[in-house]
């Protein structure tokens, strides 16, 4: 295993990080060609057979600390710590990054919803859209979707005949059964979801929905700097806040979110619903905020310049901590 940057390794990488090890999940995803699965790990991590697995690349906490830009400094026990996982993927060559998490079990076609984008609807208008209001009747919201956002109606989609490939900078997929909800929604429904098959949306400039670190591609080299995950929020608002990040750098770099079906069923860890409550409150609190900020902002689209003025205005409103511009620019050096 390479930890130190020789690059040309990995075409297409599926990040994963987990204090579970080597998962069902995990396992199913090594199942497919030409993807090299890295798993990060953290303190909770039991020891990983590295020689088990073709196809995998396990970092360690001590691989971690050999990896370059003292990224390894990260919290521990903490999502943020995939990181490590994305820089990996990053300095060995990837191309292509998809994101996922240990309890998702792919789909057989999972790799093929990869090229869905390039055909579905558009979406404009509003400035939330409910993307999960698009692949099923039933009442649900994706997490970080503004709670009094959640009863107002999205506008019908426009009927593209196809969306161009180059337009995508972001795909999300859709995860059946236990979908990535927010703990209001579990603890006032309890209930899984089936999402239908539909045809692929893409939100149009101006129109934010969250997407989450769970089903998710990256397959633009020149936006790898949105991949960061922030590290001075709380464990269930990293990726939500990093997804509104992204969004507005996606438009000024001409880029668009896309969402897909299924291509996961997500059978989901245990989880304390009240302590994911609790970490999930700066998303009930501070969204339309975030959002209002980013909107303020003139971009250059420039992905690393950007992701940098994004988050010092957000140190600024008090979003993120002082410290999360230091571990950023050790991040921008470091890929």
């Amino acid at each position: 295993m390479l930890v130190d940057g020789d690059a040309g390794g990995v075409d297409r990488a599926i990040v994963i990080t987990s204090i579970h090890g080597v998962t069902d999940a995990v396992e199913q995803f090594l199942g497919f060609d030409d993807w090299e699965v890295v798993l990060v790990g953290d303190r909770k991590t039991p020891d990983v057979d590295r020689d088990a697995f073709e196809g995998l690349t396990y970092l360690s906490i001590e691989d971690q600390r050999s990896m370059p830009g003292e990224l390894h400094e990260l919290p521990y026990d903490h999502y943020c710590r995939k990181n490590l996982g994305y820089l990996y993927a990053i300095r060995q060559g990837a191309e292509v990054i998809a994101d996922t998490d240990d309890d998702n079990i792919p789909k057989d076609d999972w790799d093929v919803w990869l090229s869905e984008a390039t055909a579905g609807r558009s979406v404009s208008g509003p400035t939330f859209a409910n993307v999960y209001e698009y692949f099923t009747d039933e009442f649900v919201w994706p997490r970080g979707l503004p709670l009094d956002e959640v009863s107002t109606a999205s506008p019908d989609p426009v009927e593209r005949t196809s969306v161009d490939s180059g337009e995508v900078g972001v795909v999300q997929g859709l995860a059946d059964v236990e979908p990535d909800v927010d703990a209001v929604f579990r603890l006032v429904f309890d209930e899984t979801i089936e999402f239908d098959d539909r045809p692929p949306v893409v939100l149009e400039d101006g129109t934010y929905s969250p997407f989450n670190s769970q089903n998710t591609l990256w397959p633009v080299e020149s936006l790898y700097p949105y991949l960061y995950l922030p590290s001075t929020v709380t464990f269930r608002f990293t990726d939500i806040l990093r997804s509104y990040v992204a969004q507005r750098g996606l438009w000024a770099a001409g880029r668009r979110l896309a969402f897909t079906g299924p291509s996961v069923v997500q059978d989901r860890n245990v989880h304390d619903l009240m302590a994911d409550f609790e970490s999930e409150i700066p998303c009930y609190l501070r969204t339309k905020e975030l959002v209002g900020t980013l909107e303020s902002l003139e971009l250059s689209g420039a992905p690393a310049a950007d992701v940098e003025t994004i988050y010092r205005e957000l140190e600024r409103t008090g979003i993120v901590e002082h410290e999360e511009l230091d571990r950023l620019d050790r991040w921008l050096s470091a890929i």
